[in-house]
């Protein structure tokens, strides 16, 4: 469901960031290890600022196009300009009150778990931003994958951005990872809440996967890996998928 403006702690920090202040996101871990993240200053970035393999991923979008996640809507208003169709949906209140203030026509509050077939079919899914994550978990995933596979074009992609959490070498996140296996869940799937100011998140799941775990994810979805884009230096274990239907 969407966010509660108490809760908005993400969206609040975009906000911000647009008006020019400097807001530090924290990201916080059930095992309680705590991170601040780029955040805000990401989330608005300009195509020119992007990595190499965000912009390359660009080049597949078509058509009509969802962007799941869409945040501060750097990739939808690039898609916009570009003269696509474009429909940008996020659970922050304020994300989608900053896309709106940035020129982005299309916009739905809504959470991933609404997606439906009642917004119409589509040409291409964007997931970026690490936004694969949205997925949670196996179960969900594999349920997403294939309402996504009802509401899209005979010949569509889903162009989304995750990362490789096992080429990490620090002992925290490894031993996070052990405790996942142990209590059953995929490696990658933190646990985790934005906190912001006042604000903070609930807690959630979000899914990091290795390119093995995803092939095996997407068996039985109707979806299949058509290419992927590594990340460079020390984006080296982001990668962008680029999923098409199964003949």
């Amino acid at each position: 469901m969407p966010l509660k403006p108490e809760e908005d702690a993400f969206g609040q920090g975009i906000y911000d960031y647009w008006k020019g202040e400097e807001p530090e996101e924290v990201i916080e871990r059930e095992d309680g290890y705590v991170d601040v993240s780029m955040g805000p200053t990401a989330y608005l970035s300009e195509y020119k600022d992007w990595p190499k393999n965000q912009q390359a991923a660009m080049n597949h979008a078509k058509g009509r196009v969802l962007d799941i996640g869409c945040g501060g809507g750097r990739h939808a208003l690039y898609l916009q300009e570009k003269g696509l169709d474009v429909l940008g949906i996020d659970n922050s209140p304020m994300a989608i009150k900053t896309c709106k203030e940035r020129g982005l026509k299309k916009l739905k509050l809504m959470d991933i778990t609404q997606i439906s077939k009642k917004l119409g079919t589509f040409d291409t899914i964007t997931m970026m931003g690490n936004n694969f994550g949205l997925l949670a978990n196996k179960k969900r995933a594999k349920w997403l994958l294939k309402r996504f596979h009802g509401l899209t074009s005979s010949d569509a992609y889903i162009i989304a951005e995750t990362l490789d959490p096992y080429t990490t070498t620090k002992k925290v996140h490894r031993e996070y990872q052990k405790f996942n296996l142990q209590r059953g869940r995929m490696g990658g799937q933190i646990r985790i809440r934005c906190r912001y100011q006042k604000f903070k998140t609930p807690w959630f799941d979000y899914l990091l996967i290795s390119k093995k775990e995803l092939e095996d994810l997407l068996k039985g979805t109707g979806w299949k890996v058509k290419k992927y884009i590594d990340g460079q230096g020390s984006q080296g274990s982001i990668y962008i998928m680029i999923l098409e239907k199964e003949a």
